[in-house]
């Protein structure tokens, strides 16, 4: 019988391996020209659901690590990257208000409940230092329709307003919230040039036409 573990790895294999260049290609962009905007060189970051370490390996952070349940992950992330390769749903092993960024990308809606993604996030705000902030990107089911359900491991619906809501109600303060933002998936998409990348990110306005992810900025109060 395969294993939650072995079963994620194969899921991953087939899903990312043959655009894992290309996605890298992406990954370089968006942190460099985007994200970066809310981690700093000098931050301790955590990739949380980090799959081939795309973000995390692109990121510039002076401590960077990353968390999955999928072992093979370990194997595609950088020298500097520490691993924690456990459910995250589980109590981290890092010490409260160690970390100045928590990052996920098209993670939250693969966990099996709203309870697992309840003490995610609490764990998350645990780890966090005030003024610590979550990035969370992922699709808005607002806008996917049977698309959404072409993903055998997607459990949990979740919109901007939803996903925000949850993390208010763990006491993440929402700084910013985008309903439409990425397309929804580079699977089975072209290939398209890094410059279409970058003056998608350079004018919001696209964001509108084919934006079906979320993106939420929440922080950790500085007095909580």
């Amino acid at each position: 019988m395969m294993t939650p573990e072995s079963k994620l790895s194969k899921i991953y294999h087939r899903r990312f391996i043959r655009t894992a260049s290309y996605r890298n290609r992406v990954w370089k962009i968006l942190t460099g020209v985007f994200l970066n905007r809310w981690v700093r060189p000098k931050d301790v970051v955590l990739d949380l659901g980090c799959g081939y370490g795309e973000f995390i390996n692109n990121i510039s952070a002076a401590g960077k690590w990353a968390m999955d349940l999928n072992p093979d992950s370990l194997k595609h992330l950088g020298s500097e990257v520490q691993f924690l390769h456990q459910n995250c749903s589980s109590p981290w092993p890092l010490a409260s208000g160690t970390l100045d960024a928590i990052f996920t990308s098209n993670f939250f809606e693969h966990l099996p409940s709203k309870d697992t993604l309840n003490l995610t996030l609490q764990e998350a705000f645990r780890c966090l230092k005030p003024g610590g902030c979550i990035i969370a990107i992922g699709p808005n089911i607002k806008y996917l329709h049977g698309e959404y359900w072409d993903f055998y491991d997607h459990h949990i619906y979740l919109t901007e307003a939803s996903l925000g809501e949850a993390m208010e109600l763990e006491g993440y303060e929402i700084e910013v919230i985008k309903p439409r933002f990425l397309p929804f998936t580079m699977i089975k998409a072209p290939e398209y040039p890094m410059i279409f990348l970058r003056l998608y990110l350079a004018f919001s306005w696209l964001w509108l036409i084919y934006g079906k992810q979320f993106l939420i900025v929440a922080r950790k109060p500085i007095r909580v």
